[in-house]
């Protein structure tokens, strides 16, 4: 059924209480069930299975994916099955709402984990112990929901923002749920069956599993090239282009990953590889600028000895240009603290919607407590100073604002640009200490990202008429899903040698490399850097904001981004060509079928999204599972 909604003038003319009126007459559902035990337990179990495909996809690339669709179709389909075999009534719409909610807030968990934790553990080569990473994210995120909620009758409902991606969850909720049933089950099925397939594939990679299996006929090659090197081995510069990780890999999850970031993307980390790996690198190598790892004896190259040298021009690039690109929009600055101030009209007082959205005293009570506990913990893990962790509690007021106000128009959190405004801040504040660096920054980029995802997952919630509250419990409950399944997995598949084997060049952990550079080139200085090193940072600065100018001019139709550039310094060769794969595979799709009704485009074109996170979700999985099974049965195993 249509989605009713307010028209531009009256989100313009209208008072809030109007508004609020308007959507308890049309929109809200009343006591409809939503966050019962089921969604509750579904959201749950989905949420941590599904943070872990974060956990993996955030080790290869630095990002993190949202989960809600993904969650959303499967317990769709799930509960769909589930009543035609008599065993359960079918899901409601906003008991899925609920469980989205909470799946969406475990997925987001594992952000610490693969950005400022894992920085934190590396440059200290310390291994934390698995009580405190839970602890610390958890209270991080209690601090980012409670900073969000008072925000939310703002940006939700009165002024009535887009949240895109939240806005498209609610769409495919109501299309699933009251839409055509066989639109809605091809979704379902499409994710099911390439996450059956992308964990299938992902088992058969693994030799020793297929070998123990005594099916090693079938394993699938990590890499398509080993036929060439039997021949002939291929050099640049007189470095073997293995070393330079210039190979194409068999990574069905960082090909999907590609497909829902976009030919843009994919491009730009084409180029970005090129220039570095195949252009870059050999140069620093043959002028004994990038320094070999010594391997029984012989000089060897690879992903850490480059990356050492290349990120920092691609850290350059990434955060003039995410800096750039943030600034350049003052609307969004304004915007954030537009009517932060307002005064109520006497009407107001009257509000309808007391007895649905949260009291306020929970958050005056609940920011000062939950603060203080935050505040306590980073001078207990990490020895921040009490006086510079009670500053970093008003900087994520601050932020928040902005995050929020950036998500609510563009579905993008600038949680990079808000960790690296905070690791400046602290530079000047705290000059030299870089646990007091990365601690604070985790603080107020964690903490504004989780506000800004909670608003962007109540968006839906406000589209289908389901109770604010009951989502604000429910994204409570995905916080303690994501930390109670994401962190021991972490810590099991990524810390068993330490944080100092934590970097591979499989999982680079490119957003903790990032992290970690900004902290020791603000709190050591760049004496220590190699002279190229500091050009090529000059020269990525450069271009980071040239980049952006050319894009902003051309509004968007410039095909390069200097985020994605910057980005393939810290991701190996042959995931920047996975992801440029996928995105040009779907790309190529959708340019090539022009027939909108063929049964091409509505098949993938039209699906895309469950199609990439069907691959994404069973691969990132098995793939999980599979480093735990060889780590672990066949080492025991004597294998």
């Amino acid at each position: 059924m249509a989605l009713l909604h307010l028209n531009e003038e009256q989100v313009r003319t209208w008072t809030l209480e109007q508004k609020d009126r308007w959507w308890l007459e049309n929109v809200w559902r009343g006591d409809m069930p939503q966050l019962t035990i089921r969604s509750a337990l579904t959201g749950m179990l989905l949420g941590g299975l599904l943070s872990l495909t974060n956990l993996y996809v955030g080790a290869k690339t630095g990002w993190t994916l949202g989960v809600g669709i993904t969650s959303v179709i499967l317990a769709f389909a799930l509960f769909k099955a589930l009543s035609r075999t008599g065993l359960a009534r079918e899901f409601s719409i906003l008991e899925n709402n609920a469980m989205q909610s909470i799946a969406t807030a475990a997925g987001y968990m594992t952000s610490p984990m693969i950005s400022s934790l894992a920085a934190y553990m590396i440059v200290n080569n310390v291994r934390l112990p698995v009580a405190t990473t839970m602890a610390w994210t958890m209270a991080v995120a209690g601090l980012g929901v409670l900073f969000a909620f008072p925000l939310k009758r703002r940006f939700i409902n009165d002024e009535q923002h887009p949240f895109p991606e939240g806005r498209a969850a609610g769409i495919v909720m109501d299309a699933l749920h009251h839409g055509e049933a066989a639109a809605g089950l091809l979704k379902a099925k499409l994710l099911v069956i390439t996450g059956v397939g992308s964990a299938l594939f992902k088992f058969c990679q693994s030799e020793p599993l297929m070998a123990k299996l005594k099916l090693g006929f079938l394993a699938i090659p990590e890499f398509v090239d080993g036929w060439i090197y039997k021949w002939w081995t291929l050099r640049i510069g007189g470095v073997d282009l293995r070393e330079l990780t210039v190979r194409p890999d068999t990574d069905v999850v960082m090909m999907a990953a590609g497909g829902l970031m976009g030919i843009r993307t994919g491009v730009s980390l084409l180029v970005g590889a090129l220039i570095n790996y195949l252009i870059l690198a050999p140069w620093m190598i043959a002028v004994g600028d990038i320094h070999p790892k010594i391997v029984d004896g012989v000089a060897r190259y690879g992903f850490r000895p480059i990356t050492t040298w290349a990120l920092w021009g691609g850290v350059a690039m990434m955060a003039t240009a995410s800096l750039f690109a943030f600034f350049a929009k003052p609307q969004i600055l304004i915007g954030a603290f537009r009517g932060l101030f307002r005064r109520r009209s006497p009407e107001a007082a009257r509000d309808p919607m007391r007895d649905i959205e949260l009291p306020m005293k929970v958050f005056v009570i609940g920011i000062p407590l939950v603060g203080a506990l935050v505040v306590f913990l980073a001078w207990r893990f990490f020895g921040v100073s009490l006086l510079m962790g009670m500053l970093a509690v008003p900087l994520v007021f601050v932020f928040t604002l902005i995050a929020v106000n950036s998500t609510a128009l563009t579905s993008i959190t600038p949680i990079g640009a808000m960790g690296k405004l905070t690791q400046l801040t602290y530079g000047v504040l705290a000059p030299g200490n870089i646990s007091t660096n990365l601690a604070t920054a985790s603080i107020t980029g964690e903490a504004s990202s989780h506000a800004a995802n909670l608003l962007m997952d109540i968006k839906p919630g406000y589209m289908l008429g389901a109770k604010p509250r009951q989502q604000a419990i429910g994204h409570v409950l995905g916080i303690l899903a994501g930390a109670l399944v994401g962190v021991p997995v972490f810590y099991l598949v990524f810390m068993q040698s330490g944080p100092a084997e934590m970097i591979k060049d499989q999982y680079p952990f490119p957003a903790a490399i990032v992290w970690k550079a900004v902290a020791e080139l603000l709190t050591q200085g760049v004496s220590n850097l190699e002279v190229s090193a500091r050009w090529a940072a000059l020269v990525g600065a450069i271009l980071g904001v040239g980049l952006e100018i050319v894009r902003i001019s051309t509004r968007n139709r410039f095909p390069l981004s200097g985020v994605g550039i910057g980005l393939a310094t810290v991701i190996p060769f042959n995931t920047c060509l996975a992801m440029f794969l996928g995105s040009f595979f779907f790309w190529l799709v959708e340019k090539s079928v022009g027939n909108k009704e063929s049964q091409t485009r509505r098949t993938i074109v039209q699906n895309q999204e469950p199609i990439c996170a069907g691959v994404i979700a069973g691969g990132a999985i098995m793939g999980i599972l599979v480093i735990v099974l060889e780590n672990f049965l066949l080492k025991s195993a004597g294998h």
